[in-house]
């Protein structure tokens, strides 16, 4: 299933690379005269982790023995050099060689072959004797283990590499004359298929590491059948399933986002203006946008609007419109899938919806950005906002609620509940959103959906025991300006109210006298009755539970925020 999609998104696309040819990043150029002479080396660097792109041959699948690319390929090939000798070099230098000189006796007269032919006829020691005086070679050796580290050549006075030059091109077939013709897995139809699949190389993985890998004597052997014959892919189906996930792996795609150390692809099955608005905007939700770096939220409402009119239907989709979602992490020298998700386009739209519509909760701020995505949303449960210091598996977990319409994962509903006590009773917006939206997604008949504005008619105790302790602290923040009932009672009144809510009270009676007007003191007077008429005839709770300790901190926040909304009967005096 995930193979088949990314090979029709290949088909999808419509200006990735043909069948057999690659994007890749190559760092350095080789210059050498028309007699191959070395020059120098040619810089192509962009910045420190990624370099030009040139449109080449598709690079060979590895195994145990050496083989060489197509006039391209890592120092250990191109000059015989590594950083960690492991005494292969003059093998592998030997076996690039040879790959250049069948290439030469392919199309003899070539002027470019001549010059490589040329440079080939000096020894491995004599050619790393003149590139060690060159002035990139300390960033060379530096710079062997990052991903652009690949080498190429140019004729000095000619604008292209000589990996890229069109007539040399069509004289590399595919190696693959010999492969066994068997039923593809991924086009449903025969033809001859790969013995071993292409590196997909992703962030903190080996640069050998495939999305489907073989291995010998490891338990795949089924049937006298070895490596790619136990799964057989075809050459063209293995090329552009590959080449898809390159693109959408790319450094800049806006198909992609991290979280931890996964990396999450996403697509639409197809090219419609729905199709794409959608991948837009998930970008915008889960995305790093350099562009919005100091307000990430900048696109928010527009990307909802777009979702809407898509669930709604006001934005046509077609019923066989799908959306994917791959989550991928490294594991040795494979990348395990540690996620995936097929839906229709439309119901994917929903659940985004109902996200927003979940996290919605009452804002006062001038620059009104209630819905939170998801870093905010792990960046508001973690001690400083440290995303990356969330708690193991928590953002794939949250995803997936998000993505699938899921209840939230329980862990992001307790580190919210931590990080508020931890921090003197801190119920920022994006912690009331967080308990508010886990608690309606749990769909507990037993108590009221909590809604978005502040609910006079929730008569949960929890709920009720934080509107209260909220009017108490608005007192004592009017008379004296300061928060000392909240530092120092807040966390005992949202698990055992009744320990507690005596003393605060008697302590804000006294407060009440020092308020600036009658008006005021007869206003919160009003207000702390209306509340206390719905507490329970038994008194206060003796303990809250953890949801209820939930509605107690979204009850304190939405009377908080009620008093900012600058209503007269909130300020008669």
């Amino acid at each position: 299933m995930i193979l088949k999609a990314l090979y029709d998104y290949y088909n999808r696309c419509g200006d990735l690379p043909v069948y057999g040819m690659e994007e890749k990043q190559i760092g350095f150029l080789i210059v050498i005269d028309n007699g191959g002479r070395f020059i120098r080396f040619e810089d192509c660097r962009i910045n420190k982790n990624t370099a030009k792109s040139f449109l080449v041959k598709k690079s060979v699948g590895r195994t145990s023995a050496p083989m060489a690319n197509y006039l391209y390929d890592s120092s250990s090939y191109v000059f015989g050099y590594s950083d960690k000798t492991n005494g292969k070099e003059q093998l592998y230098f030997d076996t690039f060689k040879k790959k250049v000189e069948s290439i030469a006796l392919s199309f003899p007269g070539n002027k470019d072959l001549h010059a490589l032919m040329g440079f080939y006829r000096h020894s491995r020691e004599e050619l790393l004797d003149q590139m060690m005086k060159d002035p990139l070679w300390n960033d060379i050796s530096k710079s062997l283990s990052k991903k652009y580290s690949f080498f190429s050549f140019r004729i000095e006075g000619d604008t292209k590499i000589v990996a890229e030059k069109k007539e040399l091109l069509q004289l590399e077939d595919n190696g693959l004359d010999d492969a066994k013709e068997m039923l593809c897995i991924i086009k449903g139809m025969r033809g001859p298929v790969v013995e071993t699949t292409t590196a997909t190389m992703i962030p903190g993985s080996q640069a050998t590491a495939k999305l489907v890998a073989f291995q010998v004597n490891s338990g795949y052997d089924s049937y006298g059948k070895q490596k790619g014959g136990n799964a057989p892919i075809s050459e063209e189906a293995e090329f552009k399933y590959t080449t898809a996930l390159n693109r959408l792996l790319a450094k800049g795609s806006h198909n992609k986002f991290m979280l931890g150390n996964r990396t999450f692809v996403f697509w639409a099955s197809s090219s419609s203006e729905a199709s794409k608005d959608v991948e837009d905007g998930l970008f915008s939700l889960l995305g790093y946008d350099s562009n919005n770096v100091d307000n990430p939220n900048a696109k928010i409402e527009q990307v909802r609007k777009v979702f809407k009119s898509i669930y709604s239907g006001e934005l046509k989709t077609d019923l066989n419109d799908r959306f994917y979602i791959l989550g991928l992490a490294p594991n040795a020298a494979r990348i395990a899938v540690v996620y995936w998700s097929d839906t229709s386009l439309k119901d994917f739209a929903g659940n985004i919806e109902r996200h927003f519509s979940d996290m919605e909760i009452a804002d006062t701020r001038k620059d009104k950005k209630s819905y939170m995505g998801l870093y905010e949303m792990l960046s508001a449960v973690t001690l400083g906002g440290k995303v990356s210091d969330a708690t193991p598996n928590l953002p794939e977990a949250v995803a997936k609620s998000i993505f699938q319409g899921l209840p939230y994962p329980y862990t992001l509903f307790s580190s919210c509940l931590r990080r508020i006590k931890a921090e003197g009773g801190d119920v920022r917006i994006a912690r009331a959103a967080i308990i508010k939206a886990y608690l309606n997604r749990l769909n507990d008949t037993n108590n009221k959906k909590i809604s978005t504005m502040l609910d006079k008619d929730n008569q949960n105790q929890g709920y009720l025991c934080g509107r209260l302790f909220a009017v108490l602290d608005k007192i004592q923040e009017d008379a004296n300006g300061i928060h000392s009932i909240r530092e120092r009672y807040m966390n005992a009144a949202s698990t055992t109210p009744a320990s507690v809510f005596a003393t605060i009270l008697n302590l804000s009676s006294h407060h009440a006298e020092n308020l600036s007007s009658d008006g005021r003191r007869v206003f919160y007077e009003k207000l702390k009755q209306e509340i206390m008429s719905k507490i329970s005839a038994d008194g206060f709770p003796a303990h809250l539970d953890l949801q209820d300790q939930g509605r107690f901190f979204v009850g304190y926040y939405h009377q908080r925020q009620d008093f900012f909304k600058g209503k007269t009967e909130n300020n008669n005096e």
